[in-house]
């Protein structure tokens, strides 16, 4: 046992410094305390702690919502610490069963593969490529064979896999669990094992996961890996995590002017929560920005500097005041009226057309279903050709036409 672990380093106050930069917008950090240990012990010894965060090349694209744990891994590498960006090409074969309620297809190697030649280009959009470890799981995972997987297999019991919520539910309600899907938090433990992990990021959904990486960790001898769990990022639709498989996502590789679009059709109450865990300004900024806007400000002058900051960070500011003229020139064959009605309705999701007419931009659903046709309606700039749209709850400035507008609150 290492002198430190009989008598720990002290936790000065630049240890607290770094604690407080690990916690600021994380949802659970556990043990806050063993992690303290930690980060005193690297202070002393000048040796970084390893960061952990695996990610499954799902799809080809990064989006904002890993960018929430990503930015906190940037935040831990200016720290001094050693960032693992772990690409889980083994464990995309199985398919993670975290929150869903049927078994998930697993990828083939080759889709694997594909999916996998972006993920690092985009993650270092928000890493420091100087200072990120790249692996792949499939390194120790291959190699430990069937024997290995007996094994490893034998250190975790099936009460405790049926401890996940969404497993419980799933065996409660009859619907089947193979087998294999077991193997999706084991392996994921035993990723951290292989990397002698001190720290392991995820988002809230995968916290069983990382626990596992505690407990075997103990079990092959190692001490024990901390776990910082950040929030889900909700998506586009304002109710769903931030997903690629839903849909509701905004790729960071995606082109400026779609980027900013979707950021401004984010509704005015999400906006606030993207300001939390997106922006880099400083929560005093953002919260004078709030009351301002509670005021009275028009919170779409709030959301444009929200979309230009985020689309600068990936595209460079001069794409970001680009993105922003093509979005204002929507609005060119006229300014937004001051004085324009303000209207509340309630029911959300609620269908465009009901909205319409609600809203009394339009008399009738024929009027409505017509001027959706024809081209003529606009949701914060954005032409609207499904008629079908339904608009989540939100605050949304609604156009038909040049010269109908109104300001919408759906609850």
């Amino acid at each position: 046992m290492s002198d430190d672990r009989i008598q720990p380093p002290a936790i000065t106050p630049e240890v607290e410094a770094d604690l407080a930069v690990v916690r600021r917008g994380c949802d659970e950090l556990l043990v806050e305390a063993e992690f303290a240990r930690k980060l005193a012990r690297s202070r002393s010894t000048g040796k970084p702690l390893r960061v952990k965060l695996g990610l499954d090349p799902t799809a080809p694209d990064i989006h904002l919502g890993h960018t929430v744990v990503l930015t906190k891994l940037r935040q831990l590498q200016d720290l001094g610490h050693t960032v693992i960006f772990l690409i889980g090409d083994f464990t995309s074969m199985i398919g993670d069963p975290s929150g869903r309620n049927a078994t998930r297809p697993p990828l083939t190697r080759e889709q694997i593969a594909e999916n996998a030649k972006t993920y690092y280009a985009q993650a270092s959009l928000v890493l420091d490529p100087q200072r990120t470890e790249i692996r792949y799981n499939s390194e120790w995972s291959d190699a430990l064979g069937a024997r290995g997987l007996i094994q490893l297999a034998s250190r975790y019991t099936v009460a405790r896999m049926l401890e996940r919520d969404d497993f419980t539910k799933r065996y409660r309600a009859g619907v089947p669990i193979a087998v294999h899907e077991f193997l999706y938090p084991l392996m994921q433990g035993y990723d951290s094992v292989a990397l002698e992990s001190d720290l392991e990021l995820g988002g809230t959904d995968q916290k069983f996961n990382l626990l596992v990486g505690r407990e075997l960790q103990k079990e092959y001898g190692q001490e024990p890996q901390c776990v910082l769990t950040m929030p889900l990022l909700v998506g586009l639709d304002g109710v769903e995590k931030m997903s690629k498989s839903k849909g509701n996502y905004i790729g960071i590789s995606e082109a400026p002017d779609a980027m900013f679009g979707k950021l401004m059709s984010i509704s005015d109450t999400l906006m606030w929560r993207y300001f939390e865990l997106l922006s880099m300004r400083p929560m005093a900024e953002i919260d004078r920005l709030r009351a301002e806007t509670e005021a009275g400000r028009n919170p779409r002058d709030v959301k444009v500097m929200l979309a230009q900051e985020i689309v600068a960070r990936y595209h460079g500011q001069p794409a970001a005041a680009a993105a922003l003229a093509a979005f204002e020139s929507r609005f060119r064959d006229g300014a937004l009226p001051e004085d324009m009605p303000q209207v509340s309705l309630a029911g959300a999701p609620l269908g465009i057309l009901k909205v319409l007419r609600e809203a009394g931009l339009c008399a009738s659903a024929s009027e409505a279903q017509r001027n959706v046709e024809q081209g003529g309606v606009r949701v914060d700039g954005n032409r609207i050709e499904d008629k079908g749209l339904a608009l989540q709850a939100g605050t949304y400035v609604i156009q038909v036409g040049k010269r109908k507008f109104a300001r919408v609150s759906i609850a």
